[in-house]
């Protein structure tokens, strides 16, 4: 999540600091599990263009509101998808205040980085950041989870980060969206890509397993459960994810033909060729 001791306020844990808001645009699954970490923090309001939301925002006390509104708040959080970004920053761009704080969380870095460094005013301090799970690895709680933050703009990236390990306890990543990219091409691209694969060959066995199927059998239910647009987001719009994958499918069929021809010298040594 985030936020903290912005303009030189501390943050309250047992009472929401009713002098610092935060707005939250998209409200999907991620969305809401940032209001809900972050409700005692902040006054939230929130925007997504689906009206389905309204009811989960009214349970977490959180308000549907317009864009327009959304994009006055102290601090902005943008956890939209990767095909609306660009037209979302836009309009964020013309409406947020001097001396804002815009962080996104979305599952790549590099593309989102240039967007908000291209569009958005000099005035506001800009964070990219990726948080290292999400409703499913998080029902447990989140202390102990990782998230990556890559500075952008401005220097509350150092304060945000200090808010995250202490608020939230998140071991939190100091890196660039080059780097983010490059390692989660391989952390979330391969993860995601096995995931979708052995979810096709299903159903998958349940009873005689092993300790590392039951493993992987985990981290599928992880993430077969994420919106399209994540896959998406991952596989696409990850600029180092292509040649990872490549590599991958290069490397699975060498194995295949490998495994093809030692069976067919076992096969020829049987019958005695």
């Amino acid at each position: 999540m985030l936020g903290g001791t912005f303009k030189g306020r501390e943050v309250n844990k047992k009472s929401r600091n009713r002098n610092t808001s935060l707005g939250i645009v998209g409200f999907g699954a991620f969305g809401q599990l940032a209001a809900l970490h972050l409700g005692p923090h902040f006054e939230i309001t929130a925007y997504d263009p689906s009206l389905e939301v309204a009811v989960v925002g009214k349970q977490l006390g959180v308000p549907l509101v317009s864009l327009h509104v959304v994009s006055r708040a102290d601090v902005i959080l943008i956890a939209a998808p990767v095909s609306s970004f660009e037209q979302v920053v836009s309009e964020i761009a013309l409406a947020c205040n001097p001396g804002a704080l815009i962080v996104d969380v979305g599952s790549v870095k590099v593309v989102p980085s240039e967007i908000m460094r291209r569009l958005l005013p000099e005035h506001v301090d800009i964070v990219a950041s990726h948080p290292l799970f999400g409703p499913q690895s998080a029902a447990a709680g989140i202390a102990g989870l990782k998230i990556a933050v890559c500075p952008i703009q401005g220097k509350r990236h150092a304060r945000l980060a200090a808010f995250l390990r202490k608020a939230f306890g998140l071991t939190v990543i100091m890196t660039t969206p080059e780097d983010h990219d490059r390692e989660a091409a391989v952390v979330q691209g391969l993860t995601h890509l096995i995931a979708k694969v052995l979810l096709r060959m299903g159903p998958l066995p349940t009873r005689m397993t092993t300790k590392s199927f039951d493993l992987l059998s985990e981290a599928i239910s992880m993430v077969e459960n994420d919106a399209p647009e994540v896959f998406e987001a991952i596989e696409k719009a990850n600029p180092y994810a292509e040649p990872v994958r490549r590599r991958f499918f290069d490397l699975a069929a060498s194995m295949s033909v490998e495994l093809e021809k030692a069976l067919n010298t076992q096969l020829k040594n049987e019958n005695g060729h």
